[in-house]
């Protein structure tokens, strides 16, 4: 017997953990195939919500963010990579990579949702910012991506241009800030279970088969 399970993944586009945390969540989907399966739904967190459309420098915004040096910052970097590489994500930031605002991405994402293509273009996401180090603030580039996910392009476009969605996306980030993620990924199973940070999927695995096996058996604890 299959169990599904229903997991909300709060995480923003800007976040290199959240990306890896993703991939290792379905890495660990696919070990407990035919046993767990999973409905996801990607929640909205903004790391830098002032940041300007314009972006800014990665290094110099992390750097003044953390108080980091450029040996501090490029070993994060290298960490991040290997561990991206680790569950088949490439990680190409560089220190003369940007970080964009990305309010209007979790627009698109929730527009996504409704068109049942949010995980696709979630995925396509991550990938536009890390991998290819895109703009991700750009409608050009979110409508193009949107189109790359499967949904249409002048629709994508209507969302981004109008808009549209925005009051959405407030209220879920108050949401689940009010519920007590102030760090991302957040990723909490049948609104109990809250897994913290980019885990690797042996941890995302073991936490799927206990909860499923708690559902099924009508036991359940936070944590």
């Amino acid at each position: 017997m299959t169990h599904t399970l229903h997991i909300d993944f709060v995480s923003d586009v800007a976040c290199p953990w959240c990306a890896i945390g993703l991939h290792s969540l379905e890495e660990a989907l696919r070990r407990v195939a035919g046993e767990v399966t999973a409905d996801i739904h990607f929640q909205p967190f903004e790391l830098s919500p002032d940041m300007s459309p314009q972006g800014e420098n990665l290094d110099a915004h992390i750097g003044r963010k953390y108080g980091a040096n450029p040996q501090q910052l490029a070993a994060s970097r290298e960490a991040v990579r290997e561990r991206a590489a680790s569950v088949g994500f490439g990680f190409n930031s560089s220190a003369t990579s940007h970080v964009y605002n990305t309010f209007d991405a979790h627009r698109l994402l929730h527009w996504a949702g409704t068109q049942g293509r949010q995980r696709e273009l979630k995925r396509i996401l991550f990938r536009a910012n890390f991998t290819d180090d895109a703009n991700v603030a750009s409608h050009d580039v979110l409508a193009a991506l949107a189109v790359e996910a499967g949904l249409a392009g002048d629709e994508a476009r209507a969302v981004l241009d109008s808009g549209r969605y925005a009051s959405d996306v407030r209220a879920a980030e108050q949401l689940w800030q009010s519920r007590g993620i102030n760090s991302v990924p957040g990723i909490v199973i049948n609104g109990k279970w809250l897994i913290s940070g980019g885990q690797p999927p042996e941890v995302f695995e073991q936490a799927l088969r206990e909860i499923a096996r708690q559902a099924t058996t009508g036991q359940g604890s936070n944590g």
